[in-house]
């Protein structure tokens, strides 16, 4: 398998840079093996069957981008720099690793200013990336990264336009829970209140894991022997709750459907025994064609990246040939791509 397989034309005006509103309103492809449907995302409930078990991701996007600067005394007195950080995770230590811009206007032991009350020291800087150590910790520190930072939304769409207000709710699962990451699981954005009630009533069933989805979900593949690509770290829990509804479910002869790859790749992660189990540490599961799925029966996602590991995922679970002609539906019916673009419903 070489990078190339993977990739597709795609116009730019497909991208979106905002959401379907309402939420549900979005457009859905629904892929067989032998059909694709053009339909909406409140038809969802025509699509899922009585017993049906949505696997959803509860992890909640951090206000990770950050705006500050950076002031040092020289011989001519006080200099700032504009510096621009994007938090990446948390360490043991208390630390940040974070991208920050321009790496090279730091120093270690400066101080970064955000706002009046949220400042970090550069502790160490390695890699492209920093290690921050803010001013402040727990619940005070989530109340002033709320108030000075922004919504990490993804590179495609950043290039297009400043995160804004609309975005802490767009950018946002209405189930979201656990904080910690810093892109958001995309398919989930579908989902409202309307649409949750609809699938209740005719017996779908839910359960929640958590993946905290970091900004390595947009790094390229680099390499053209896909086989040699290793994937970024997240961290994932997989409860005993989680796993007895999942391992329940296909006892009963029903469908475990996650919602989002990140849900996909973390219950795969936790099945790698063939068995599904509770499991709480790091996933770096690579899902490309090949794969052999344990609890996956379908899945929700949104269109993906041209060359991405997201498309190696879904070419894995219904085929490289099928998603090539599911693509090429989507391309040419102007489905909306990426982040903020429409879903599909794949049932190989």
């Amino acid at each position: 398998m070489q990078l190339s397989d993977f990739d597709f034309d795609l116009p730019d005006h497909l991208i979106a840079t905002r959401p379907a509103k309402p939420r549900s309103s979005a457009r859905l492809l629904v892929a067989t093996p032998e059909t694709i449907t053009d339909a909406r995302v409140f038809n969802l409930v025509d699509w899922l069957r009585e017993g049906d078990l949505l696997v959803l991701n509860d992890t909640k996007v951090i206000p990770a981008r950050l705006s500050g600067v950076r002031r040092r005394m020289g011989a001519e007195g006080e200099t700032e720099a504009k510096i621009e950080v994007t938090l990446l995770e948390p360490r043991a230590d208390g630390c940040w690793s974070a991208l920050v811009k321009p790496l090279k206007k730091v120093k270690d032991g400066e101080k970064i200013f955000f706002s009046k009350d949220l400042s970090a020291i550069v502790e160490a800087r390695d890699e492209g990336q920093g290690l921050l150590r803010f001013n402040l910790t727990g619940d005070d520190f989530d109340a002033a990264l709320n108030a000075a930072g922004a919504m990490p939304l993804p590179p495609y769409i950043a290039a297009k336009r400043p995160a804004d207000a609309q975005d802490r709710e767009d950018y946002q699962t209405v189930w979201a829970e656990k904080s910690g990451a810093v892109a958001a699981p995309t398919a989930s954005l579908h989902f409202d209140e309307p649409l949750l009630e609809a699938l209740r009533a005719k017996g779908v069933r839910f359960t929640h894991v958590t993946l905290h989805v970091g900004a390595g979900t947009f790094l390229p593949v680099k390499v053209e022997d896909v086989t040699q690509h290793r994937m970024h770290g997240e961290w994932g829990e997989v409860s005993e709750a989680a796993a007895q509804a999942i391992a329940q479910t296909r006892t009963n002869g029903r469908r475990v459907i996650p919602v989002g790859t990140t849900a996909l790749r973390l219950i795969e992660t936790a099945a790698r025994s063939g068995t599904i189990r509770p499991y709480r540490d790091v996933t770096d599961i690579f899902i490309y064609p090949g794969f052999e799925f344990h609890v996956a029966d379908a899945l929700m996602t949104n269109f993906h990246l041209p060359k991405s590991t997201l498309m190696m995922l879904v070419s894995a679970l219904m085929g490289q040939e099928r998603i090539r002609q599911i693509y090429d539906h989507a391309v040419r019916e102007e489905y909306r791509f990426f982040s903020y673009g429409d879903a599909s419903l794949l049932l190989p």
